[in-house]
């Protein structure tokens, strides 16, 4: 995208920042932001955590913030839901699935999945497991899949009929499809 914030891409009227936090706050007994530029996300007024890894490891740095942060300020806290900051259409019901499908599953780990595909970055995560992220990371790895996969892993399948609650907006063109399926369905 040319170095655009997408999170502050509109979709549907709002931005796809304020469709993510809308859908978390009711389901989350706290939400933070995962950014190395917090200034971007202070209007907000949620905590917002840089990662604590250095050269911008990726999507695992910002779960181990989210783990970390969870253990020093809210460690009556065992779980943390991750979720990207480009998908416009998440579930609202998101939190209670990944949970459930974990403990069905007696599952260490759960994860999103729809369309046949994995989303990684969708996932709730034991606070538990931070430790052994930080080894993770320290050892160069790098793919939340090949993190994850180290656990006993359970799906939270989701239809991607009419949308897909996990529609990324990574292209111009993605941004109007967004548009188009927000004005179709509403309710996405």
């Amino acid at each position: 995208m040319g170095g655009t914030d997408k999170t502050r891409i509109h979709v549907g009227g709002i931005s796809i920042l304020e469709r993510t936090l809308a859908r978390l706050r009711p389901q989350c007994a706290a939400v933070i932001i995962n950014a190395n530029d917090p200034e971007r996300f202070a209007a907000t007024g949620l905590p917002v955590v840089a990662d604590s890894v250095a050269d911008f490891a990726g999507p695992l740095a910002g779960i181990l913030a989210g783990l970390d942060w969870t253990a020093a300020h809210a460690p009556e806290i065992a779980f943390v839901v991750s979720v990207p900051g480009d998908s416009p259409f998440l579930p609202r019901d998101i939190v209670t699935r990944l949970h459930e499908a974990r403990v069905e599953a007696g599952a260490t780990i759960a994860g999103a999945h729809s369309n046949g595909r994995w989303h990684p970055v969708v996932a709730v995560w034991p606070v538990a497991l931070r430790e052994d992220l930080r080894i993770a990371l320290a050892e160069g790895v790098r793919r939340v899949s090949g993190w994850s996969a180290r656990y006993p892993l359970a799906a939270a399948e989701w239809p991607a009929v009419p949308v897909d609650p996990f529609f990324n907006v990574n292209t111009p063109e993605d941004v109007a499809e967004a548009e188009r399926l927000a004005g179709r369905y509403p309710q996405a």
